[in-house]
């Protein structure tokens, strides 16, 4: 079962699993310590931590073809949420197929690697169907906004997602820990950079970067998340990836910056929108489209970064 995975591969996700172990145990250690005050909260983020890592860690262990589908069904479930949250003409239902359809076609151009339609089926044949269908259904109010935000929640939640997946598919002696590598540095990175921006702007953020979109987004949460996820990515680095230390740090700066763009962006769709979290599926964090709100700008970025920089 893990003979395509390297071993770096391994301990990493051994480390993971080492890590929520450590952070149950302080949550368990902070509720004896302090019984009146309520933890509840923290425990179903740690108890929702873990499934999504089991998950997670199981997807990459088994084979790449499950790990595509397993982007494949979180595309999905993020793609579902979506459209259940945002306003929609009567007539656009039926044009939903068409959306979700494109999630099983844009991963299987990637289960087969092939670059060339993985990276304009979506932005380009895609973006030309939908309005086509749309057109035939004959239904002209408000179809500019319609349009846009139809393709706008592909473009995001599969398209995007989907580079994630493809980061499995690049092979070479020049990648360590393979594409699984890649992928798991990718993922952690992006996750910490969540946590790390949450803790800092808990302990010392004073300055408000957009407090009409994320009110709780402070300057000293946005330095000290990047800082923490630059540190990790050269440490990291030599482990999974083929970077070298200046490349460590830029993918680093990149992750962060762009992690905290994905956030934000989400926030301001769900506060136009007049939501709080997009689902519930995953307790104390909401639903899959607010877990994989930094993923969904860090995942191609990353992707045509390593791309460009080895392929």
């Amino acid at each position: 079962m893990f003979a395509h995975l390297s071993p770096n591969v391994l301990w990493m996700l051994g480390g993971l699993f080492g890590l929520l172990a450590i952070a149950s145990g302080v949550q368990w250690w902070l509720a004896r310590r302090h019984p009146q005050r309520d933890f509840g909260e923290l425990r179903a983020r740690i108890r929702s931590w873990w499934v999504m890592v089991a998950v997670f860690a199981l997807a990459i262990v088994v084979s790449p073809t499950v790990s595509v589908v397993f982007f494949g069904i979180v595309s999905f479930l993020a793609l579902k949420e979506y459209f259940s949250i945002i306003p929609t003409r009567r007539a656009d239902r039926r044009v939903l197929f068409w959306a979700y359809l494109a999630i099983p076609l844009q991963y299987y151009w990637v289960h087969i690697g092939w670059y060339g339609m993985f990276i304009i089926f979506i932005p380009v044949y895609l973006f030309l169907f939908l309005p086509f269908r749309m057109v035939l259904i004959g239904e002209t109010r408000d179809f500019l906004r319609a349009a846009g935000t139809l393709h706008w929640g592909v473009m995001t939640l599969v398209f995007s997602i989907s580079h994630a997946a493809m980061l499995l598919q690049l092979e070479g002696p020049v990648l360590p820990a393979g594409g699984a590598g890649l992928l798991l540095f990718l993922v952690f990175l992006t996750q910490a950079n969540d946590i790390a921006q949450y803790i800092w702007g808990k302990r010392f953020g004073r300055r408000h970067i957009a407090p009409r979109v994320s009110p709780n987004k402070t300057w000293e949460g946005f330095a000290g998340g990047v800082t923490t996820t630059t540190l990790l990515a050269l440490v990291l680095a030599p482990w999974l990836t083929p970077f070298s230390t200046a490349q460590a740090a830029a993918a680093g700066l990149l992750i962060g910056g762009a992690g905290f763009i994905g956030d934000v962006t989400i926030s301001a769709l769900k506060r136009d929108i007049g939501v709080k979290d997009a689902g519930s599926l995953l307790p104390g964090h909401g639903g899959v489209m607010d877990r994989i709100d930094s993923l969904t700008f860090t995942a191609p970025l990353f992707f045509h970064l390593v791309y460009y920089l080895y392929f």
